[in-house]
């Protein structure tokens, strides 16, 4: 059971929350979230970066000059490894660099995450309606008032995707706003500040306590 205090649009503390999420034993909690990690930004990768063989550079047919007689080193083609323009050795190929971790494995290590950033936490009552037109200032002296200071990465998780907070949020550099039920590890991890809205808090206990 974690406990946390809710801010109104103002600042003001306007009573408490409390939520519940299953998290890792201490002694493994580390290492699930590290896994977890890893996979999200190894899986990100596109892994098409590709070199060419000698075998698949173009040229080099005919051998350079006769094997003896001329003082030089023996040389058999012109798109060796060893001369410009020839062949890589050993370059990258395209590939796979995805990781398996099971289902339940990833939602413990998310559970486990935002749990870890409760000291970061900070619980705000719905405010969607108090912007009625999209001003990124308004978002920014808000988030200042609940306690983000502007040059800190400030992640802001809503129930759902309220579009004049999202117009106000995209052109922000510190700022990243995301679904409640679209949480990942390297977010929570990254951010200084976790600004979440108490339906938010509802959904992320109803979708990830499974």
């Amino acid at each position: 059971m974690f406990e946390c205090v809710v801010k109104n649009w103002q600042g003001e503390q306007v009573g408490e929350k409390t939520f519940e999420l299953r998290v890792a034993k201490e002694e493994t909690a580390a290492h699930i979230v590290h896994r977890a990690l890893v996979r999200q930004m190894t899986n990100a990768r596109q892994g098409n970066a590709s070199t060419k063989t000698r075998s698949e550079v173009r040229g080099g047919g005919r051998k350079p000059w006769r094997q003896k007689g001329t003082g030089r080193a023996r040389a058999g083609s012109i798109r060796s490894p060893l001369w410009r323009g020839g062949g890589v050795i050993f370059g990258p190929k395209p590939r796979d660099y995805n990781l398996k971790m099971n289902r339940k494995e990833r939602r413990l290590a998310l559970r486990t995450a935002f749990a870890s950033r409760l000291e970061d936490l900070i619980v705000v009552e719905e405010f969607s309606e108090q912007i009625s037109r999209p001003k990124s200032k308004d978002l920014i002296s808000a988030i200042a008032r609940w306690g983000s200071a502007a040059d800190n990465k400030t992640l802001l998780i809503l129930s759902e995707r309220a579009e004049n907070v999202y117009l106000s949020a995209r052109n922000v550099e510190n700022i990243k706003l995301i679904a409640a039920d679209q949480l990942n590890v390297y977010d929570l991890l990254h951010a200084d500040k976790i600004v979440v809205t108490a339906p938010a808090l509802e959904k992320i206990q109803e979708v990830y306590n499974d």
